[in-house]
């Protein structure tokens, strides 16, 4: 493969995390990565090569490892596990067998959203992975240092983390830079997104949640994801305001159960609302869910 496919495929595995095919915002990503998180970066890159790497070597479809969907979830995977844990050896061979192991989810995922009409896997394979993490013997990862903090009022510090908190980024301009990157690309969408992460804040201020709960960005980023990715399936504006408002809730729920969310409550959100979308329309009208 020439080098500039090659390249893109790789960017591809970043921009995905957002459901965004364009090489130029993964590349922003990897960017923005590198200069808020240096020590989540290795395992960033180590994800979005071993992805496509394991994917072909499994015989995945060509166009889906070319369209970035054997990517992101091992970039998330990259992100996550020396986020959690310090650098090792063991760390790396960890970070290559949950990349193999999510490239193995995700086809089986892809395969039976295809044969059966079935839903979008989005982030799946990385949350049912991320979830095993406890179990680990391995050293924990001292915190991180990044991008010194902007003096930015409350709800626009979580409105923009809410979008950076997605890549594991804390800092609010890494947020904000994502968001302008999705509104030049996709700005119906991006414009849902920001209606997500905002959604949350009179909500949290009625709900009377600590200031710093709300400041992390973490109570907005999967009403942003959620809105963000239902806004991409199509012009009507009820599924992604739905979206946004259940991956709110389930969220909170999962807070009050005591269960790592990390993007399961986008997942979850958007899943309901495609199976409610379906339930409502005629028979003759169904069309098939597939696809991220």
């Amino acid at each position: 493969m020439r080098p500039l496919p090659l390249l893109t495929l790789w960017l591809r595995g970043f921009s995905q995390v957002f459901l965004q095919p364009a090489p130029l915002f993964g590349l922003l990503c990897l960017a923005l990565i590198g200069a808020c998180a240096p020590t989540l970066l290795p395992g960033a890159l180590l994800g979005a090569t071993a992805g496509p790497a394991f994917a072909r070597l499994l015989r995945c479809r060509q166009a889906d490892i070319e369209d970035g969907l054997y990517g992101y979830n091992a970039v998330l995977i990259g992100l996550l596990l020396p986020l959690k844990f310090a650098w090792s050896p063991l760390l790396v061979a960890l970070v290559l067998l949950a990349s193999l192991a999510s490239v193995a989810l995700q086809r089986l995922l892809l395969r039976a959203s295809r044969r059966r009409h079935g839903l979008p896997p989005y982030t799946l394979a990385f949350v049912l992975l991320g979830w095993a993490l406890p179990v680990l013997p391995l050293q924990p990862a001292a915190p991180l240092a990044g991008l010194a903090d902007l003096p930015l009022p409350v709800f626009l510090e979580a409105t923009a983390r809410a979008f950076g908190q997605v890549i594991f980024l804390d800092a609010p301009l890494a947020g904000a830079l994502i968001f302008l990157g999705l509104l030049l690309g996709a700005p119906r969408a991006a414009t849902w997104a920001l209606f997500g992460a905002v959604l949350v804040l009179p909500v949290a201020v009625f709900a009377g949640l600590p200031q710093d709960a709300v400041q992390s960005g973490l109570l907005g980023m999967n009403s942003a994801l959620a809105a963000l990715a239902l806004a991409l399936r199509g012009p009507a504006p009820l599924a992604p305001l739905a979206g946004a408002v259940l991956a709110l809730l389930l969220q909170r729920a999962m807070v009050a159960l005591g269960i790592p969310f990390m993007t399961a409550p986008f997942i979850f959100a958007c899943l309901l609302v495609l199976l409610g979308e379906r339930l409502l329309r005629p028979t003759s009208r169904r069309a098939p869910l597939a696809g991220n």
